[in-house]
């Protein structure tokens, strides 16, 4: 027996390679390694490094059920050797594995990152046997042992965190206990090992329609965590259940069970796993968190966007509502020109002269409601100092889109012989170098002769299970059209690097580091009442980083009679939603009066003044993560001396919050309120404590808190 181990940018990790030369994980952990926490018997089924699945060979072990545990060949892949890599970003490490029955071999990449404790993982099956083999499941990451240092039990001291995320309800976390998850021991707990398993899992092409693609782990009795993300723009997967006396998480992409998805690999052939990235923390969530932030800097797309963070104005929500005209826009134009605006995106429907939602997909221009065609309102923007922008849904077709009914089949999704629909559109295969070819044509178009530097790329349907055509299963053509557009759109920014593409899926339903690693900006909602988005807004950081983050500011238009002050207290409300993150500037610029226009451009102006600093800070959330129903809610940015800090009051009985700011017990510090500069509510700082408590004797208010301090200490 031999066991390799090693410390790693804080992650301790040691493998154990037996006299069978069976691999297995025993430690991935901030913690050390203690040989008496692993409470059974190191089984030859158990604590495999690697889980995988190939069709017609014997799961022998355990009460499996649907669990992907003691899969077959992989709970008898062999160790065959390793490398030590350096690379640029960091060490990197290779596991080749093999099984001896199939001559299938897997490679097992980790790639390490200088100075944050997190590991990037995939893996490649390869088939060197004699006959073709179908591969149902390969595991991403798979590690048994989650719960096993301290000495409660697991019902106490484990917590499972999940990121909820829904349409108009994004970034909604949860913390669950394992009881109350239905996981509560019923076992001896040194021999646990029933059918059942925590599973999270989307199929599909809007990858976060019910759950982000990530999750946290917390042990509470010894104080550390696991956290990851799975890097995937369409279907993932991920368990938590019982094997061998232990909690095991594994971590993948597109399955045959979930997904309706399997490989077949001819002598030769390989494929390669989805990239799963996992860190660790003894600091708690928003440490991990703060790692994430880091990761996701490191592997996105060098660009320009993410640098300066200029602030877009859209059309769309409490504004002109997907109905554009060249009327309407000019005065929208004027009023976000003296707002400070630096994009002004034309959103959907300039291209239909009726309902622009069936008819999508010709990209031109609709002479009905711009009579002088698009590039004359472009033109405008250009000539205010802004960069335009437009609307675009480059991944379907309308149902009544005339080009839609000229092509043919394969270029659009098809099952049972049929061209799958969803809410009038279908779904454009990107596998078709037609389709690809399409597609280039109109952003060509856009750029070159409207002048277009901005494009809001959205996603409104959800297609299923995937695509038949020329594919060994629906799920297989999924993934290929999926991997095929993100190729697609890596073309694109070759061709221009400065275009800004945000990605917009009804929101945030497609949040993933698939896509976030070429987009530049994300939307995070199609939410509408401002009130509720403080919590989207707050908790985004957690599913994409805040200089990504785009959040809407819209000053509301009301019919009803509102208070000077209410209307006042509104417009610094939505400011606040956006102003730590990315500024989706929208409402009716043109019909506020003087007052709150100012209140616009007095955020907007702070916001460059601080967004310097927004791109290099880390979050943190003195209030925790935030629920719909709060009443209070809190996001922070925090530098190395200086940190800002949001708060929200909604409605609610309470009147006055203390806000807990990490690591400033003891310092000395100054609090200035940043926005809005007629604020007057008094707040306190407490050095002894590192506490701001805050005092809004009105509901629905927000402000804005700079702090800044030194390291000398109290006496």
């Amino acid at each position: 027996m031999q066991l390799l181990e090693m410390q790693e940018n804080g992650i301790y990790i040691v493998w154990e390679i037996d006299d069978e030369k069976n691999l297995k994980l025993l430690h991935f952990s901030a913690l050390p390694f203690c040989r008496e926490d692993i409470v059974a018997p190191s089984t030859d089924y158990g604590f495999r490094f690697v889980e995988m699945n190939l069709s017609g060979f014997d799961r022998p072990f355990e009460r499996h059920g649907n669990k992907y545990i003691v899969t077959a060949p992989g709970y008898r892949l062999k160790y065959v050797k390793h490398t030590d890599e350096r690379w640029e970003e960091g060490r990197r490490l290779i596991f080749t594995l093999r099984d001896e029955v199939t001559d299938v071999f897997v490679d097992v990449f980790m790639q390490f990152y200088d100075g944050e404790p997190i590991v990037r993982m995939w893996q490649t099956v390869r088939n060197e046997g004699k006959e073709t083999r179908t591969l149902e499941y390969i595991s991403s990451f798979n590690y048994e042992g989650i719960e096993k240092e301290g000495l409660l039990s697991q019902d106490e001291k484990m917590r499972i965190y999940l990121p909820h995320n829904s349409w108009q309800r994004e970034m909604n976390w949860k913390s669950y206990t394992l009881p109350e998850l239905g996981m509560e021991l019923a076992q001896p707990s040194d021999n646990q090992h029933s059918s059942g398993m925590l599973r999270v899992s989307n199929t599909g092409n809007w990858s976060s329609k019910e759950y982000l693609p990530m999750g946290y782990i917390e042990n509470t009795e010894v104080g550390c965590g696991l956290f990851f993300q799975i890097e995937h723009n369409g279907s993932w997967h991920w368990e938590i259940g019982d094997q061998n006396g232990h909690l095991y998480l594994a971590i993948g992409g597109p399955n045959e069970i979930y997904s309706h998805w399997y490989k077949n690999l001819a002598l030769g052939e390989s494929f390669t796993s989805i990239p799963v990235a996992v860190g660790v923390t003894n600091k708690g969530f928003d440490d991990a968190m703060k790692t994430l932030t880091a990761y996701r800097r490191i592997i996105r797309r060098p660009n320009e966007d993410n640098k300066k963070l200029p602030i877009i104005f859209n059309d769309y929500m409490n504004c002109l509502w997907g109905k554009p005209t060249a009327e309407a826009e000019l005065p929208l134009v004027d009023a976000a020109a003296e707002a400070g605006c630096e994009y002004f995106c034309i959103d959907c429907g300039w291209y239909a002269d009726g309902d622009w939602w069936d008819s999508v997909g010709e990209w031109k221009e609709s002479r009905k409601r711009f009579p002088n065609g698009v590039k004359e309102v472009t033109d405008y923007i250009r000539s205010k100092g802004m960069i335009p922008g437009v609307w675009l849904e480059l991944e379907v077709m309308g149902i009544y889109c005339d080009k839609a009914k000229e092509v043919p089949d394969d270029w659009f999704f098809v099952r049972h012989g049929k061209r799958v629909y969803d809410r009038s559109r279908y779904q454009l295969d990107y596998r078709n170098p037609d389709v690809r070819a399409y597609a280039d044509s109109v952003i060509d178009r856009l750029v070159q002769e409207y002048g277009v530097g901005y494009i809001k790329m959205d996603y409104n349907i959800e297609p299923g299970i995937g695509t038949e055509i020329d594919a060994d299963s629906v799920g297989d053509g999924m993934l290929m059209h999926e991997r095929s557009y993100l190729e697609w759109l890596d073309g694109v920014f070759v061709r221009y690097p400065n275009l800004i593409i945000e990605n917009c899926s009804s929101g945030g339903m497609r949040i993933d580091y698939a896509m976030l690693s070429r987009y530049s900006i994300q939307s995070t909602s199609d939410q509408e009442n401002y009130l509720k988005y403080a919590t989207i807004a707050a908790n985004s950081p957690t599913g994409v980083a805040p200089e990504q983050s785009a959040i809407w500011t819209y000053p509301m238009n009301h019919e009803d009679v509102v208070s000077s002050e209410e209307l006042k207290e509104e417009v610094v409300f939505n400011m606040i939603n956006a102003i730590l993150l990315r500024v989706h500037q929208s409402g009716h610029l043109a019909k506020l009066d003087e007052e709150r226009k100012k209140l616009v451009k007095e955020g907007l102006d702070l916001y460059k003044n601080i967004r310097r600093d927004i791109r290099e800070f880390y979050p943190f959330w003195p209030a925790g993560l935030s629920n719909f129903s709060d009443e209070w809610v809190s996001l922070g940015m925090r530098g190395d001396s200086k940190c800002y800090v949001a708060v929200w009051r909604r409605e609610g009985g309470q009147k006055t919050k203390m806000l807990p700011i990490a690591g400033l017990e003891g310092k000395q510090a100054k609090v200035r309120c940043l926005y809005p500069s007629y604020a007057k509510e008094k707040f306190e700082w407490n050095e002894r404590t590192g506490t701001l408590s805050v005092d809004f004797p009105q509901e629905k208010r927000a402000r804005l808190y700079e702090i800044t301090w030194n390291e000398v200490e109290l006496p």
